[in-house]
């Protein structure tokens, strides 16, 4: 389960049409806001003062917004738009039912698995904000930052390396699924000494 200090504590319940007012929405994502969400909730206010941290240098806060989803297979341009026409970073915390998802938007939105609330997990660690919202990136967005080994590396490099592993893991299994499918031997055989060597470029980067 998830706690945020208690000095961070907001849980103030936003209008749902005062709120979308506020945005610059396409007609399609306005309709999706209004279908597919049912309550949204400032739950928490993380800033240097409510977590008593030092000065950082690049966020000025965290807002922890809690939505309530009328359907799980939601539209994510909802939180994407909120994020990007939003100055402070936000902590999106997504509730369907007994399921809950973290999620964050960093250039192009990250999101958990589904779990319960006993099963869903996020440390508040670091001296300052920008190490408070690193921190949060790390673990909702890094999911094979065990295998990559690069957690040395600045943010951005970590990310680009994990989408990059990702793209080969995909064009892997599209190439394997052509292969599968392919009748023609010659064409069966060039498709898989491409997933092959595209095997080995994955080995190589891991």
């Amino acid at each position: 389960m998830i706690h945020f200090p208690g000095g961070s504590s907001v849980g103030r319940i936003l209008p749902k049409e005062a709120f979308y007012k506020q945005l610059n929405l396409s007609t399609e994502i306005k309709n999706s806001f209004i279908s597919d969400i049912k309550r949204i909730v400032i739950e928490n206010s993380l800033t240097e003062q409510s977590l008593h941290l030092k000065t950082g240098t690049e966020v000025i806060e965290v807002l922890v917004l809690s939505i309530e989803l009328k359907k799980k297979d939601f539209d994510n341009q909802i939180l994407e738009t909120i994020a990007r026409q939003n100055k402070h970073k936000i902590l999106f915390w997504l509730r369907f039912e007994d399921q809950n998802q973290l999620a964050l938007y960093l250039n192009k939105l990250y999101k958990t698995d589904w779990q319960t609330a006993d099963g869903l997990d996020l440390e508040t660690r670091g001296f300052t904000l920008d190490d408070v919202w690193n921190g949060y990136v790390e673990q909702i967005a890094l999911v094979k930052e065990p295998e990559l080994m690069v957690s040395e590396a600045p943010l951005a490099y970590r990310l680009k390396r994990q989408e990059d592993c990702l793209k080969l893991e995909r064009n892997i299994e599209q190439l394997e699924n052509a292969a599968r499918a392919e009748k023609q031997p010659k064409k069966k055989f060039e498709l898989a000494m491409r997933v092959q060597q595209l095997r080995n470029e994955l080995d190589e980067f891991k």
